[in-house]
């Protein structure tokens, strides 16, 4: 379930850097962001042992849903970042993304396959 959730971030990461590059000159912008470890649900599917160790290390390291949610509003209303696309954030800073964040050929493959996907989609 890790592994698929990471490939799932990652996605998401490789996707708004294809959109940023299609919005290039609208006026619009794509960015994606790190909200960081947030204290969710998402325990829930760990083991138990998993489950108690996060119950009780993780308030004290954990970000609440509300820090997990500034860096989405900074984005949203900042107008420091208005016009600023393609990017990745963290922690309400422009921050460098993992080498497979930053791999054009995988970012256009996935951009390929989406589109393959939708077009099979009934309207």
């Amino acid at each position: 379930p890790w592994a698929n959730y990471g490939q799932s971030k990652l996605a998401n990461l490789l996707f708004a850097n294809q959109l940023a590059k299609r919005l290039a000159g609208t006026g619009k912008t794509a960015n994606s962001l790190h909200p960081g470890v947030i204290h969710t649900n998402l325990a829930r599917s760990m083991n138990p042992i998993a489950r108690v160790a996060l119950s009780i290390g993780g308030p004290l390291v954990l970000k609440t849903v509300g820090e997990g949610a500034a860096t989405q509003c900074y984005l949203a209303v900042n107008p420091g970042v208005e016009g600023v696309s393609g990017e990745y954030f963290a922690d309400c800073n422009e921050s460098r993304p993992s080498s497979h964040g930053r791999d054009e050929a995988m970012a256009a493959k996935l951009w390929t396959v989406s589109e393959s996907i939708a077009a099979e989609v009934p309207s």
